[in-house]
């Protein structure tokens, strides 16, 4: 298959374009390192699709630029998709968009979603609990003279292996339909980071603090009609250095 990746270099989408040249798929670099603006409507978007059969969306952007880049993006990519003739669009979002309106991220993925399924042909989208890294991620976003001030909220985070290969899987057609996915294991955020500093040997005080109301309640959690996949947080942390 003829497969266009946004986001190509990313932190997924450079996995999914290694996975997908790997299963012999040819693959579209769409990013801003392959000459593409996509909050532009005319970086030549629709020429690279054509003949492309599915594309897929694995953008990302900071938090202060969510609400403009993720639906500017979707609308500029579903247009340009439609117009080439791609037959499917595979779209990466977040578990618990829908459920989160207190939240200016995840109300800027849930509107990316809105924006795909109102421009772009057979919109498949994947949302996925937090990677099995964002403690860590968040613990440097957030720590400051030794301490590290942590959202108190209960995850389940999965692998970024195990995003790719569903995305893939989407993309091809080996899985239909909107789908949710999820690592294992079920843990609090703030008990992942602080394993984490203990883990690692850090001087670091982790304080937790509170998040929005939906996020606390457990907006960030999988139903039970999720996919579970891969390794759970303790495997994970026993396999870092």
């Amino acid at each position: 298959m003829r497969i266009a990746i946004a986001g190509a270099t990313g932190r997924i989408g450079s996995q999914l374009t290694a996975l997908a040249r790997k299963q012999g798929h040819e693959v579209v670099e769409v990013a801003r390192e392959t000459g593409f603006d996509l909050l532009s409507p005319d970086s030549g978007l629709e020429q690279a699709l054509a003949g492309v059969d599915t594309v897929v969306d694995v953008t990302a952007c900071p938090l202060d630029q969510a609400a403009t880049f993720f639906p500017t993006v979707a609308r500029n990519i579903g247009t340009a998709a439609a117009a080439a003739g791609v037959r499917r669009t595979v779209v990466l979002s977040i578990v618990g968009v829908d459920r989160s309106p207190d939240y200016d991220y995840y109300v800027a993925k849930l509107a990316q979603e809105t924006a795909y399924r109102e421009t772009a042909p057979g919109v498949v989208v994947l949302r996925a609990t937090q990677f099995l890294d964002f403690a860590s991620q968040m613990l440097a976003w957030n720590t400051q003279d030794g301490v590290a001030t942590i959202i108190d909220v209960p995850t389940q985070p999965v692998a970024t292996q195990e995003i790719v290969e569903v995305l893939l899987d989407l993309a091809t057609g080996v899985i239909e339909g909107d789908t949710d996915l999820a690592g294992p294991q079920r843990v609090n955020l703030v008990d992942q980071v602080r394993a984490l500093v203990e883990h690692s040997g850090q001087d670091v005080t982790v304080e937790a603090v509170e998040a929005p109301a939906s996020l606390m309640a457990g907006a960030m959690l999988p139903g039970d009609d999720a996919l579970v996949r891969g390794p759970g947080w303790d495997d994970w942390l026993g396999s870092q250095a």
